[in-house]
């Protein structure tokens, strides 16, 4: 292969809202945490892009030569209903609307996200981390912070978001003057204050409770991620991951408790917000408004299969847009992307049995110089994607340096190219009744209607095939596939 990828990796940084040069905390180390969901509900597509997102961002950490320790966070006690520290329980109240414990829950959601992630070929973190393992260190770590920034109300222990510098930076809430914008409310001394620990009501009893200083209760979500990043990576780390909706509430308050547990000041010294690098991806954009787990039934990665895609065509999708770039899901864009993983996957074919070579072929280098350079610019998968289309297309090489060079890139980007089959891509929508058997019984039929010149025949089998779903791809190698329509 070429020698060590040479650009260095610029990212941005969400909190000083700029490309900065990646410096790990640790030499040769890269230290990052993503948060998790809150395992209430079955995921959607949206949420998913985040862990496409961070896993990309993994991936591209490990190309870049370093050590990469990722922990993923599963929530499975404190987050409220609302991001803004109000509502009930999510994982209480989805325990009682199902008639089941709230553990019983956690269970079962987690392996249902955990599914999902292995579908968008999503590499495993080094360690996942449980909140509710952790409820003995939240406790201390909240015992730390309570006498100077913290006050007890009847609810609960809360923090005072004014006792720490630059409250709100990441989310752009302060003025010019550096004040934040807040106001009092009842009970609270800032609207922008949030819970540490939130006591059970006097004469309830929630099924995930501890018992505490401030009294028996369960911890906030907020604190949650403080607590865990610090115990598994040390702080500062390298980088803090997750959706774009997080900038606003969840890890503004994530970094005031940062601040106050290693008694920082001014975040503009980053590495005292606890992360040196905070980095979000945007919104996947829905038209048809089903992306909301409140909608009822919601587009979740089960649907897309349901109707005849692979998983693997959605990692492409996002993977076509940048992570900072709102992206629009459409079946018919969806469509376009599975199209576009068979091209690809088509074009390995040749080479997928073939030995890795060094790659001394000049195009080769050319284009692996060209790919780390895209990918090192803020992880630019789109110009990335093209680059590994045009490698996959090259003609007159080794096809063990083509092999080689198409498997650094997909290492990157994940898409599997040289271990599944286009055959792999050919998943069977839920609504289709006809069986793989019927459709090779009825492909041989049609054969020999042409073969006799009996093309009203032909046409016939043709049509009966595309009214039970399949597409017949007459010259094509693999004969037919499922016909893509919503």
């Amino acid at each position: 292969m070429t020698d060590a990828p040479a650009s260095p990796l610029k990212l941005f940084n969400s909190l000083t809202r700029s490309l900065e040069t990646f410096e790990p905390v640790h030499p040769g180390e890269a230290r990052v945490y993503s948060c998790g969901p809150t395992v209430y509900n079955y995921q959607h597509i949206g949420n998913m892009r985040a862990y496409v997102f961070a896993d990309t961002l993994g991936r591209t950490l490990s190309f870049k030569g370093y050590s990469l320790r990722h922990i993923i966070n599963i929530t499975d006690v404190g987050h409220l209903t609302s991001d803004a520290d109000a509502g009930d329980d999510k994982m209480e109240k989805a325990a009682v609307q199902q008639g089941k414990t709230a553990w019983d829950i956690a269970a079962f959601y987690t392996a249902e996200f955990k599914r999902d992630l292995d579908w968008l070929n999503v590499r495993s973190p080094a360690k996942w981390t449980v909140a509710t393992d952790y409820v003995p260190r939240m406790i201390e770590f909240a015992k730390r912070i309570a006498d100077a920034h913290c006050y007890e109300l009847e609810s609960g222990l809360y923090f005072d978001v004014s006792t720490v510098a630059d409250y709100g930076r990441l989310a752009r809430a302060v003025t010019d003057e550096g004040e934040g914008r807040i106001e009092e409310v009842d009970g609270k001394r800032h609207a922008a204050d949030f819970a540490i620990w939130r006591k059970t009501p006097a004469g309830e009893t929630r099924q995930m409770e501890w018992d505490s200083p401030w009294g028996r209760g369960a911890p906030g979500w907020h604190l949650e991620c403080s607590v865990m990043g610090e115990a598994e990576l040390g702080m500062p780390f390298d980088i803090h991951t997750g959706g774009i909706d997080h900038r606003e509430i969840h890890h503004p308050n994530e970094i005031a408790q940062n601040q106050a547990y290693r008694d920082c000041g001014s975040l503009d010294c980053t590495e005292h917000s606890g992360a040196r690098l905070w980095m979000h991806n945007n919104f996947l954009i829905d038209r048809g408004g089903k992306m909301s787990k409140s909608s009822g039934e919601f587009l979740r990665l089960q649907l897309l299969v349901d109707r005849g895609y692979s998983p693997l065509a959605y990692r492409l999708m996002c993977l076509q847009a940048h992570y900072r770039s709102e992206l629009e899901f459409s079946w018919e864009g969806l469509g376009a992307s599975l199209t576009r993983l068979k091209r690809l996957v088509m074009a390995a074919v040749p080479v997928r049995e073939v030995a890795n070579a060094e790659v001394t072929d000049r195009r080769l280098v050319d284009l692996l110089e060209k790919f780390d350079a895209a990918m090192s610019d803020d992880l630019g998968t789109a110009v990335a994607l093209t680059l590994l289309e045009e490698a996959a297309a090259m003609k007159k090489v080794d096809a063990g340096q083509k092999r080689a060079a198409l498997a650094a890139m997909d290492a990157v980007l994940g898409l599997s190219l040289l271990s599944i089959d286009r055959t792999d891509l050919r998943v069977r929508p839920k609504s289709v009744v006809i069986t793989e058997d019927e459709i090779e019984a009825t492909l041989v039929r049609r054969k020999e209607a042409r073969a006799a010149k009996d093309f009203a025949a032909s046409d016939a089998l043709r049509d009966e095939l595309i009214a039970a779903g399949v597409e017949v791809m007459d010259g094509d190698p693999l004969g037919w596939d499922w016909r893509l329509s919503n």
